[in-house]
C-alpha cells in the first residue's frame, strides 16, 4: 500500500461561479488559475501521482503550457489515473478536505463525493470529503481563496 497527500490554493477573482471537486458552484468570485481551478481535484491529483512517486500536478500540466488553459480538472484526474495505471497501480481510497470561509459546501459535499467516486472507480464508500472554515483567520478566512487537502491510498492491481 502506498500513501500519498496533496494540497492546492487558488485565489479568489472575477466571476460567479466556481468548480471544486467537479461540481460547478454559483458564487460572487471564480477562480484565478490556468486551469479551471479546481482546487480539490488538484490536490487529488497531487495527491495520486505522490503516492506513486510520479511527481506533481505542476509538473504533469504545466500553467506555463497553453495545452492546459482552462483545462477541465476531471481530465486531467483521468490523465494522472492513466499514469498509475500505466505503473500497474489503483487508487484505494481518498479522503479530502476543503478549507473555506465561502461558499458553504455542505449541500454540494454528495454530489462531490459521487462524482469523484466515478472519476475514481470507487465505491462511494472510499471517498471522503470533509469542508471546514479557517475561522476567518487567513486567506481563506478574509475570503481571499480556496484550499483543498488530500489523503489516498494506492495499491497494486491484483
Amino acid at each position: 500500500m502506498l500513501i500519498g497527500h496533496g494540497y492546492d490554493v487558488h485565489a479568489f477573482g472575477p466571476g460567479n461561479y466556481l468548480v471544486i471537486g467537479g461540481q460547478r458552484i454559483a458564487y460572487e468570485q471564480a477562480f484565478v488559475a490556468h486551469s479551471d481551478g479546481d482546487v480539490l481535484i488538484h490536490a487529488l491529483c497531487d495527491a495520486l501521482l505522490g503516492a506513486a512517486g510520479l511527481g506533481d500536478i505542476g509538473h504533469h500540466f504545466p500553467d506555463t503550457d497553453d495545452a492546459w488553459k482552462g483545462a477541465d480538472s476531471r481530465d486531467l484526474l483521468a490523465r494522472v489515473l492513466a499514469s498509475l495505471a500505466g505503473q500497474n497501480l489503483r487508487p484505494h481510497n481518498a479522503d479530502m478536505t476543503v478549507i473555506a470561509q465561502a461558499p458553504k459546501m455542505a449541500p454540494h459535499i454528495l454530489s462531490i463525493r459521487e462524482t469523484l467516486a466515478k472519476d475514481l472507480g470507487l465505491p462511494i464508500q472510499r471517498v471522503n470529503v470533509k469542508a471546514t472554515t479557517s475561522e476567518h483567520l487567513g486567506f481563506t478566512g478574509r475570503c481571499e481563496g480556496i484550499a483543498a487537502h488530500a489523503v489516498v491510498t494506492v495499491l497494486e492491481n491484483d
